[in-house]
């Protein structure tokens, strides 16, 4: 199972998911940092990005931090 490096971006104008040129990805996120709606509107966009189910996608470390490991099934 990979894991993302991902850097959040809460409260942007855009929902979007990026890689970066480092390997890291940015995660631009509408949602506010508040209740964990952040957390999954990243989840969200991961699943999408990947295709699989948002209940397989776990953000391992970094829940309460702008820099995060994302575990994507395979």
């Amino acid at each position: 199972m990979p894991i993302l490096q991902v850097k959040a971006k809460p409260n942007s104008r855009v929902s979007a998911l990026t890689p970066q040129d480092d390997g890291t990805w940015l995660a631009q996120l509408k949602s506010p940092p508040v209740d964990g709606k952040a957390n999954a509107e990243l989840i969200e966009l991961v699943a999408r990005r990947f295709g699989c189910a948002k209940s397989a996608v776990v953000i391992k470390t970094g829940a309460g931090s702008k820099l995060k490991r994302v575990i994507v099934p395979d």
